[in-house]
């Protein structure tokens, strides 16, 4: 196997040999490639005809399937893989028997990518690979709910087509940008999905006190398999805890309506494995990140939509069914008393809910506030948490940033601070949740509002962005960014390894990107200019 797509990456090159640094098998890489060939194989087959909704979602969830830690399962995956080959006869009757095979139709083989010669070329196809993989995840969330858009439908065979062509590094790079483009309408379609099926998000006080009885951890990033939970637990005595990316469906109007939707369980997504291992309530993984669950609690964990581990209980179909989750919930009993559990840094409660419509809502005062020198700069701390040493630096960063300074935050990145109390700024918290990992569109809108207003460029700002980055939902958002002409970013804890030299280069003189150092040395580096 070879594999470099996320952060965690083994030796800072990839993993190879028997198993990823993820827990998945070299077997499940390897179908992961064939299904990402056979997904190119399908783009080619299209070409410009028109597609099917059947074949966007066969692409779609093709895609999502190969983010990191969302499906550890081979007989998953190879069902995906025939489920692609058959979707590209329709598109390419006749290839199959055809006398004279010219190769354009047969299964994209991904070494060609891994083992590309030119640095550069293999480092701008994963970009834009990886990229197309983080937009799918979020165009599966609008898809599920009904919202399409024929754009960044088209994006995903325009985008996997040049994936297995040659093309050279200039137009590889225009490519890489475009995706970037998409990205951003795709996390508009996502946010539009969100806010009119489930309402504008508020801010919302959520605890992290777990109640006596049977109760749910839900996890992942997916609202519509929430609403089903809720609704078949509703009644039965059963409490519902989010967890990970779930936690800001609590700022939703539809979704915290019902009374045993209770609070947040659990830290960052890393430490499932210990914080489950002692669980006495099932756990329901909607998308990523599922890690390879401990025999302590692997009876207890249940998939469904995407996400999938071999032997563990799926819940699928349109209409699904939890029933078996609520047996467990029962069987199980939860605590026979309340439990209060902490953040990281040993906080019992969170804040979320601090979207664009509430920001933005709050835009004159916060305005007011700059003007009179009492709000003195915005951080953009957030993105994808992981296990590697290094990122404790998140959390020193915030906690050394200026005291008239406004943390805003998003993904599961905010899990390093925020359970922190930092106090407020003319009423306004400190440290503001905007919700998701795709909810970077509401930061991207805020930004866009506040130059506007007072009437410069985004750049010219007292805003920077501190990302931390972990998966490929990451690199589409960094790639909308770029799009965005959003320059001085400070990535970490580690640059990809999918960038290769020239193509760092080409960022830092045109955008600016930098490397975390330490807290001190980039805050200092920040407040100067």
């Amino acid at each position: 196997m070879f594999c470099y797509q996320c952060e965690q990456r083994a030796g800072c090159s990839g993993c190879t040999g028997a198993r990823g640094v993820c827990g998945k098998s070299s077997k499940t890489a390897l179908l992961q490639d064939k299904l990402t060939g056979s997904l190119v194989a399908l783009a080619e087959a299209v070409g410009e005809q028109n597609v099917s909704e059947k074949t966007n979602r066969i692409m779609i969830e093709g895609l999502f399937a190969t983010l990191t830690n969302v499906n550890f399962d081979d007989e998953a995956l190879e069902k995906l893989i025939e489920t692609a080959v058959k979707e590209k006869e329709v598109y390419a009757s006749g290839c199959s028997v055809c006398q004279a095979p010219c190769g354009r139709m047969e299964i994209y083989e991904m070494e060609k990518v891994w083992r590309e010669p030119d640095e550069d070329i293999k480092s701008l196809k994963s970009l834009l690979l990886f990229g197309l993989r983080g937009i799918a995840a979020y165009a599966y969330h609008a898809m599920v709910l009904g919202y399409n858009d024929e754009e960044v439908n088209r994006f995903f065979y325009k985008g996997m087509s040049a994936l297995g062509q040659d093309r050279t590094m200039e137009n590889l790079l225009g490519i890489v940008m475009e995706t970037g483009a998409v990205n951003f309408k795709c996390m508009e379609l996502l946010d539009k999905a969100n806010t009119e099926t489930y309402g504008i998000p508020a801010p919302a006080e959520v605890s992290l006190k777990v109640e006596k009885g049977p109760f749910i951890v839900i996890s992942g990033h997916d609202l519509k398999d929430l609403k089903m939970l809720l609704e078949q637990t509703e009644g039965k005595g059963i409490n519902i805890y989010t967890h990970g990316e779930m936690l800001p469906a609590h700022a939703y109007p539809e979704l915290r309506k019902y009374s045993h939707l209770k609070g947040n369980f659990g830290t960052a997504w890393q430490n499932q494995q210990k914080e489950f291992a002692n669980l006495p309530a099932p756990i329901l993984f909607t998308t990523n990140c599922i890690m390879p669950p401990k025999e302590s609690y692997a009876d207890r964990v249940f998939t469904t939509g995407v996400v999938a581990y071999p032997g563990m209980q799926h819940v699928d179909g349109e209409e699904k069914d939890f029933g078996a989750v609520i047996e467990k919930a029962i069987e199980l009993g939860g605590f026979s008393e309340d439990k209060q559990f902490t953040g990281i840094n040993g906080g019992t409660k969170l804040t979320t809910g601090f979207g664009h419509h509430t920001i933005l809502g709050a835009a004159p005062q916060v305005i007011e506030a700059v003007k009179a020198g009492k709000i003195s700069h915005f951080f953009l701390v957030g993105g994808c948490d992981g296990a590697r040493q290094g990122r404790n630096y998140y959390t020193d960063f915030v906690k050394e940033a200026p005291k008239d300074s406004i943390i805003l935050t998003l993904a599961c990145g905010k899990y390093r601070f925020n359970d922190l109390d930092l106090g407020t700024i003319e009423g306004l918290p400190r440290i503001m949740d905007m919700g998701q990992c795709n909810d970077a569109f509401g930061a991207v809108k805020v930004a866009l509002a506040l130059a506007e207003a007072f009437e410069c460029g985004v750049n010219e700002l007292p805003l920077t962005l501190v990302l931390s980055w972990y998966e490929q939902k990451a690199v589409s958002i960094l790639l909308t960014l770029l799009h965005l002409g959003i320059k001085n970013i400070y990535l970490g804890p580690t640059l990809p390894s999918f960038v290769s030299e020239n193509v760092l280069n080409y960022l830092v003189e045109n955008f600016q990107i930098s490397p975390t150092s330490t807290p001190e040395e980039d805050l200092k580096k920040i407040l100067e200019k």
